[in-house]
């Protein structure tokens, strides 16, 4: 919760009390505890928004794959250059199979047989 630990919260609540001083803790407890009502009111209401308005589109999308943990540059070009290439080998595969046979491996449709494009001025 906030990179605070149990006991770090604990003298922070000590520190509140003794600052607002026992006469007016009720009072911003009661404030606290109706501000958390009103967030968590929020957040539901928020909640259902959303799934009245996307419906079942909302309740398809894999949240895991939109991780922003599991987010990985490499895997990412992999699978976009799949799509293209249309093969489900990975190109260090197809090379080292071309290799193997001495280059000549089929090339799949679509495969870029020149050399790598350049573009001086994108750098």
């Amino acid at each position: 919760m906030l990179g605070i630990n149990g006991g770090e919260l604990l003298v922070l609540l000590l520190v509140a009390a003794l600052v607002i001083g026992p006469e007016r803790l009720p009072s911003y407890a009661e404030q606290f505890a109706g501000w958390v009502r009103r967030l968590r009111d929020v957040v539901r209401d928020t909640r259902r928004r959303v799934d009245d308005e996307l419906g079942d589109a909302a309740r398809d999308v894999d949240w895991a794959a939109l991780d922003p943990r599991r987010y990985d540059p490499r895997r990412i070009v992999r699978e976009a250059l799949m799509e293209d290439v249309g093969t489900s080998a990975p190109p260090r595969a197809a090379a080292r199979a071309a290799a193997a046979t001495g280059g000549t491996a089929a090339r799949p449709a679509g495969a870029w047989t020149g050399p790598a494009p350049f573009d001086d001025e994108a750098t």
